[in-house]
């Protein structure tokens, strides 16, 4: 007996075959997503290296490790921007070239993570996406418009820009220094001598150690300002709100001597915590200003 299948002629036959494979490679084209382009480099410096950092869009990562070396690990999946890192001397620069006009926020996106040596020196700048950077101990600068930015463990002297990206600190030992437009601010569990940081719209929480002799400065135009503080802190007082008001939960003594007087229709707070051996200064235009006991 012959089969139905057999009676086919054998150009029938073919063209059933080739029409099953070419529908089968469509189904597989169509899952299987965009090559991504992949880049992975290394390079050995010396002590104390500069690594700078220029990412339109995307994620930057960036820790230490006890190697002279710089390891760079970057992906992107757009063929109108390319990812590079090159070494003059003891300097690594990481950027992402534009290869076209008009490109999207997806098609502008790239990822790296970068493992650097403990002392290295950076300057970071980031238009969107995010930064991280934990554990560097030399000095940096940060410079973003939307890409908010959090730090661990850093013990150079921190620099911070943003228009409208937050900025987190924790357990921080240098000087840090953090402009904002609209960003948040969150300094927690540091424990540097020496803190600045101002915000026109953003929020600012300060909840760290208040070292001797160190001077903390926090400035906002509107937004509620922070500070967390325990019974056995030691810290000197200057709070004013211009039309906001000043919350206090601390024990103060009044100075003996006060040598500025706010505009009397400012809400202000003056005195000494303890001995005093630290300096607080924070101020407000209309923001509330909380100065509250850690729970």
């Amino acid at each position: 007996m012959i089969s139905s299948t057999s009676s086919k002629p054998m150009w029938r036959i073919a063209e059933n075959s080739a029409a099953v494979l070419f529908g089968s490679a469509l189904l597989l084209g169509s899952a299987t997503p965009a090559l991504a382009q992949h880049l992975e480099k290394q390079f050995t410096v010396q002590a104390h290296p500069l690594i700078t950092v220029h990412n339109p869009s995307g994620t930057v990562i960036i820790s230490s490790w006890d190697k002279p070396t710089v390891a760079v690990v970057a992906d992107h999946s757009s063929e109108k921007v390319e990812v590079d890192a090159a070494q003059v001397g003891n300097r690594v620069d990481i950027v992402t070239h534009l290869l076209a006009e008009n490109i999207s926020p997806d098609e502008l996106r790239a990822n790296y993570v970068i493992t650097v040596p403990e002392d290295s020196e950076l300057q970071v700048h980031s238009d969107s996406g995010s930064v991280a950077i934990s554990k560097i101990l030399g000095d940096m600068s940060v410079e973003t418009v939307a890409a908010g930015v959090d730090a661990e463990d850093i013990g150079g002297y921190m620099v911070v820009q943003t228009v409208g990206g937050s900025f987190q600190c924790m357990r921080c030992t240098g000087r840090i220094e953090v402009h904002s437009i609209s960003g948040d601010l969150r300094l927690v569990d540091d424990h540097s001598s020496n803190i600045f940081a101002q915000t026109a719209t953003g929020n600012i929480l300060l909840d760290g150690d208040f070292l001797p002799n160190g001077v903390y400065r926090i400035k906002n135009y509107s937004g509620p300002i922070n500070v967390r503080f325990s019974a056995g802190d030691s810290f000197d007082v200057n709070a004013t709100s211009l039309y906001g008001k000043v919350d206090n939960q601390a024990k103060l003594v009044p100075p003996s001597h006060p040598n500025q007087r706010p505009p009397r229709y400012a809400k202000s707070l003056f005195g000494s915590l303890n001995q005093g051996r630290a300096k607080l200064e924070l101020s407000s235009f209309n923001g509330t200003i909380n100065i509250h006991k850690r729970d």
